[in-house]
């Protein structure tokens, strides 16, 4: 995560805020953010919180640029600058965070709020070139099966086979888990950290729900109960 630019998923969508400091940096920290996480953010829409920054007209299209190069689009930018809000207004962006709208998943599938803001129940199998995206925890009851993909900003939990791709705490937090009655992804990743399955492991394992998570900076899997 750079520092000075944080992102966190919210009842309203993902929410990024800029911290204080010197705008130029602040931007170019938040294009970092955004090129590092391309698979979290792509194709999404994302509201800033930017407080009492006093932003520009040309500031606050840079930021629409930053996040548009890559394919994400910008809902709303929130501040308390009357020269921020001015310049918002101007861009004809939103100054205050749009209601939360329904979660996206594949077609046919089933979607249940857990709680507000905190995830999604997806109540089917994810089969090959299909994906989820989800600023919280996401929950799966069904497989998710080889070239199927889960990303999530919080914990990932499958009540099934994983057998896909699976990142939690896709924002860099790495106190996520992943969790799953066949923990045996193609790749798991959490926070920063990356791990694949050994081949051999995946035709000798003993089938058993087990929980992925980080400790001593790598990631560990331990029987899951």
């Amino acid at each position: 995560m750079s520092a000075g630019v944080t992102v966190k998923g919210t009842r309203n969508g993902v929410l990024i805020t800029l911290g204080t400091g010197d705008v130029p940096c602040l931007l170019a920290k938040l294009a970092e953010l955004v090129q590092s996480r391309r698979g979290f953010f792509r194709g999404g829409q994302v509201s800033l919180e930017v407080g009492d920054l006093a932003l520009s007209v040309h500031d606050v299209t840079r930021i629409r640029e930053i996040l548009e190069d890559e394919g994400v689009n910008v809902r709303a930018v929130v501040g308390t600058d009357p020269g921020t809000r001015a310049a918002v207004e101007e861009l004809h962006l939103a100054t205050t965070l749009p209601m939360p709208s329904p979660e996206q998943v594949p077609t046919g599938g089933s979607v249940a709020e857990l709680s507000p803001g905190d995830g999604i129940l997806v109540q089917r199998t994810l089969r090959s070139g299909q994906s989820i995206v989800h600023a919280g925890s996401v929950v799966i009851v069904g497989d998710v099966n080889p070239g199927a993909e889960v990303i999530a900003g919080g914990d990932v939990i499958v009540w099934g086979h994983l057998r896909g791709i699976v990142h939690a705490g896709a924002t860099g937090d790495e106190e996520r888990s992943v969790c799953a009655l066949d923990l045996s992804p193609t790749q798991l990743r959490i926070g920063n950290l990356i791990s694949r399955q050994p081949d051999n492991r995946r035709r000798a394992r003993e089938i058993r729900p087990e929980r992925a998570y980080v400790s001593t900076g790598q990631i560990v899997a331990e029987p899951w109960k």
